[in-house]
């Protein structure tokens, strides 16, 4: 390991909570808003679309603050706290205008620590074998509180009305701010220019737009994967009680991905060909899923979303640490994720919205015709990435 404990510990803990934080609440929250607070599936999307939302002005904001005026671990400690204040508030919060307007104001705080989280590795981090042991505890943490959860509430005996997601979500926002404060201090690296202006100016460079643009439109077809797959899978007959576990697949291969392959692939292949596989990955999940592939090769290819995020989205941000200039690391990061996990995030959604309403027949998806929009999307953005996209980084 390149670095001591004194960093590694830290950097780690603070890397599992705030994937614990997110997982504490998106994957069960649907069911309290559709259930005991009967809103509509549209409502719903709602609540949901406010995260891509946040991640198109927050993390601009955040990186901005980090890199001329405040550490990284303040602005992170400040944002988890008033995160957490504002997830109670929303426990008691049961109408769709009250509820959308607190969660906007949670998403709005968390969607500022997602890049300062990378940043704060970046910074102390330059092995890449190291950073992946540091990234090992996104997926693992996501896994770990949904588990939690579970056990929670079958020690209850029930769920409730739901809301203590929301509840587990508002303490582990407390936790968080708290260790963020342990972290090592990472200092503003200010100069006379303005750290988003210079961070949209990198624009200029042909590669970094082509990188940019393509991680914005494939990681956008990820919203038909998490909207459409369990409902694709008891469609074709897999069942509804082994679909999560099914799915749960992708954060096992996820979490072996980075811990074992992603410093060894990135090292043989470089940005471009890893990148290239990344998309590639999705590329051949969707096209098991236009086939209607036989179930077993379904619930397999779930291994693909978690290859695919590892060496797409991860060592997407691994590029962009790499390229961007010191004074502007916590900016470019912030850009990343206002590309991909907010106006990607966001715009697939809504395309992901329209097809599942367009392919429909009464009751039945038309799981081809739905399947296959995203199918070519991705592969434009994977030739792309393989003709056009260098993937060089300066010496």
């Amino acid at each position: 390991m390149s670095v001591g404990w004194e960093i590694y510990i830290p950097l780690s803990v603070v890397m599992f909570l705030e994937y614990a934080v997110w997982g504490a609440w998106a994957p069960v929250l649907a069911a309290r808003l559709l259930g005991p607070l009967k809103m509509s599936g549209k409502q719903t999307g709602w609540i949901y679309a406010t995260l891509p939302i946040a991640c198109i002005v927050s993390p601009l904001v955040a990186g901005q603050l980090a890199d001329k005026y405040f550490n990284v671990e303040w602005i992170l400690a400040a944002a988890h706290f008033l995160g957490a204040i504002l997830m109670f508030l929303a426990i008691k919060r049961t109408s769709f205008a009250s509820l959308f307007l607190v969660m906007l104001g949670y998403s709005l705080c968390y969607a500022a620590t997602l890049p300062l989280v990378n940043s704060a590795l970046f910074n102390y981090v330059k092995d890449g074998d190291t950073q992946a042991k540091v990234f090992i505890w996104a997926p693992v943490a996501w896994a770990l509180v949904g588990y939690f959860l579970s056990g929670w509430r079958m020690l209850r005996k029930g769920e409730g009305d739901g809301s203590d997601c929301l509840v587990l979500a508002g303490v582990l926002s407390l936790v968080t701010a708290a260790c963020c404060l342990l972290l090592p201090p990472s200092e503003p690296k200010a100069t006379g220019e303005i750290p988003i202006l210079k961070t949209f100016g990198m624009l200029q460079q042909f590669d970094f737009l082509v990188f940019i643009v393509i991680s914005l439109v494939v990681s956008g077809m990820m919203q038909f994967y998490f909207l459409g797959s369990a409902r694709y899978m008891m469609d074709r007959q897999i069942s509804g009680k082994a679909v999560p576990a099914s799915m749960a697949m992708a954060q096992a291969a996820q979490a072996i991905a980075t811990l074992f392959a992603l410093g060894p692939v990135l090292g043989n292949f470089g940005f471009k060909w890893t990148l290239t596989m990344g998309a590639g990955c999705w590329l051949l999940l969707y096209l098991v899923y236009v086939s209607l592939a036989p179930r077993a090769l379904i619930v397999v290819s779930q291994v693909l979303h978690g290859l695919a995020y590892v060496m797409f989205m991860i060592v997407g941000q691994v590029y962009a640490d790499k390229v961007a200039p010191a004074d502007i690391r916590s900016s470019i990061q912030a850009l990343i994720f206002a590309a991909t996990t907010g106006v990607g995030l966001f715009l697939g959604t809504q395309m992901a919205g329209i097809a599942m309403d367009k392919f429909k027949e009464g009751e039945k998806f038309q799981w081809t015709k739905i399947w296959a929009v995203p199918l070519i999307v991705v592969l434009a953005g994977t030739i792309a990435l393989a003709t056009v996209f260098q993937g060089t980084v300066p010496k």
